[in-house]
């Protein structure tokens, strides 16, 4: 099998080590080789942060350079707008359309770009955008949006929704196993109803 690369952008604290930890499980669930980076950027500061997931039968190295990013998840919309020239050409972009403006929006100093998704969209690329934060609340928890997520991205992924179950169970603590589960479903739900 051909390697995969999979790109988590977003802010810190949204959750990426987490999903990252998922989907890494998943892939040793359906028995590939799997290398997921540590994460770059100011994670603890609400910087711009991203995780690369590579897998396949045999991985060397995490790093995903430019044009090379199968899947670009992004918990946030400026930063799928950020990361966009990682995507291959005929790569697919899972974004929340979430916003949360950066020191130079806060400041006063940039205003936070308008209509992104269609922007994105315009370039050529597939984009796949939900209220990811609304999935979560109706899961129980703002925090379940990296899972929402991963329901969203199964289709592009390619995996059946029982080995992403099965990650999610082995990758959150039993508390929090219902909860995830449901926000994963409610984002798989979503992709089959928008059609996408």
């Amino acid at each position: 099998m051909p390697t995969k690369n999979i790109m988590i952008v977003g802010v810190g604290g949204q959750g990426s080590l987490l999903a990252s930890r998922i989907l890494g499980n998943a892939v040793l669930i359906k028995g590939y080789d799997v290398k997921v980076s540590e994460v770059h950027g100011m994670s603890q500061r609400g910087g711009s942060v991203v995780t690369y997931v590579k897998y396949g039968d045999k991985v060397a190295s995490p790093v995903i350079c430019r044009g090379e990013a199968d899947i670009i998840m992004s918990f946030e919309l400026l930063e799928a707008a950020r990361w966009l020239p990682y995507l291959k050409r005929d790569g697919v972009i899972i974004t929340n359309t979430q916003e949360i403006n950066p020191m130079p929006v806060i400041t006063g100093a940039a205003e936070y770009p308008s209509n992104l998704v269609e922007k994105l969209k315009a370039t050529g690329a597939k984009v796949i955008a939900a209220d990811a934060l609304a999935l979560a609340r109706e899961a129980g928890s703002e925090k379940a949006v990296n899972v929402a997520l991963i329901g969203l991205m199964a289709h592009a992924l390619g995996f059946d929704a029982e080995t992403l179950h099965e990650a999610i169970r082995i990758s959150v603590p039993e508390k929090f196993i219902d909860l995830n589960l449901k926000a994963f479903e409610l984002g798989n739900a979503y992709h089959d109803k928008a059609g996408a």
